[in-house]
């Protein structure tokens, strides 16, 4: 059940004052700028803006459960649009300028390069990643070319087909890498996913050829796209900063994919599907997924966190996506920033979230007796 309140119209959901709040993301590029020409305190500004300051945005903003009316066409989204097509030359030009100039800035201490490019990978991660996926899910191949050119500056483009063939798919089943048990801490989910998505991924597109009778090798198999766009960024960041360049790039790619699954691992915890015997499993419901109405890290995230919907219409552009209240989706207590921060300390993350993963299997499915094939991930493989 979405909210009961009037829907936002079309005519006052096109306005640009409406859409300015999702263009915040662009502070995070001078900000990196800022540590890289001071250094020393100045390399907290990134991460601490990106997890702290919207943290308490939320406190202050509160929640947000306006849904906007779905017949808004694509020119009243125009000033949404804009915002995900824009972040793609302004993350690569702000790369590629600190690519350039940190190697060589001699003020700058190896732990404050180093620092610098943590920074930047927190805003490719939560900003860029991010988008991309937003992208990926759009019909004009002009996008989704860059989701897979963000993808690729933080070597992760094998998202886009674990994403679209598997996740999609298989959320909530044992198929599914990207759904975390309950009670698995994201120190042991994290490794796990590295290893098992890429197989995933491209399991996923050898099988897809397979039934087109040609084998994996075919030009078609956008593992070669993939491979290719990763190695021209790191022949870009060697031409631009030596090895120090590729070891800064892949620095920022490695924190990059950290804050991605991070919030992989809240999007899903602990929520699993039915299965129904024989390898069947219930359909896809709004009740696997988290979801966070939290105002100011909608804007950051634009409105990722409104999961459920996503899920039911993986294609709708983030401005329309539609909030579920708690009657049909589970809730968290806070907005993403401050559970990623969360899921840094299992204890706290166990805490927090196992009573209300508790709670949500007595809610939903109070005829199920065992829940360990769901928390092991033992039940069959769907088919």
């Amino acid at each position: 059940m979405t909210d009961a309140t009037p829907p936002i119209p079309p005519s006052e959901l096109s306005r640009i004052g409406r859409a300015l709040p999702f263009w915040l993301s662009l502070l995070l590029a001078p900000l990196a700028w800022v540590g890289a020409l001071f250094g020393g305190w100045t390399l907290v500004i990134v991460p601490a803006a990106t997890w702290y300051l919207f943290t308490a945005l939320d406190a202050a903003f509160g929640l947000n459960t306006e849904n906007a009316d779905l017949s808004a066409t694509e020119g009243d989204l125009y000033w949404y649009k804009m915002i995900t097509l824009i972040w793609t030359p302004v993350q690569f030009v702000l790369l590629a300028s600190l690519l350039w100039y940190v190697p060589q800035a001699e003020h700058l201490t190896t732990t404050e390069r180093i620092g610098v490019f943590f920074g930047v990978g927190v805003i490719t991660g939560t900003v860029g990643i991010n988008y991309a996926h937003e992208l990926m899910h759009q019909k004009p191949k002009i996008e989704r070319w860059m989701a897979d050119i963000l993808l690729a500056m933080t070597l992760y483009s094998h998202f886009r087909s674990e994403h679209m063939l598997v996740h999609h798919r298989y959320v909530g089943t044992p198929r599914d890498p990207v759904t975390a048990r309950y009670n698995e801490g994201f120190h042991r989910f994290y490794p796990r996913v590295l290893r098992e998505c890429w197989l995933s991924a491209f399991d996923a597109e050898k099988a897809m050829l397979a039934r087109k009778g040609l084998p994996w090798t075919d030009r078609s198999n956008p593992f070669w796209r993939y491979w290719a766009l990763q190695l021209s960024f790191l022949v870009l960041a060697f031409a631009l900063g030596g090895w120090s360049g590729v070891g800064l790039f892949v620095v920022q790619a490695g924190v990059a994919i950290w804050q991605l699954e991070l919030v992989n691992y809240i999007e899903h915890y602990g929520l699993t599907r039915k299965h129904l015997g024989d390898g069947k499993y219930e359909h896809v419901q709004p009740r696997h997924s988290w979801n966070a109405a939290q105002k100011a890290s909608n804007w950051l995230l634009i409105n990722l966190q409104r999961h459920s919907d996503h899920h039911y219409k993986p294609d709708r552009r983030f401005p329309v996506l539609q909030n579920h209240s708690a009657e049909d989706a589970p809730q968290l207590p806070f907005g993403y920033p401050m559970m990623t921060m969360a899921a840094m300390i299992p204890p706290l993350w166990r805490r927090i979230m196992n009573p209300r993963v508790r709670a949500w299997r007595k809610t939903y499915y109070p005829e199920i007796a065992d829940w360990q094939p769901y928390t092991r991930a033992t039940n069959p493989m769907p088919r």
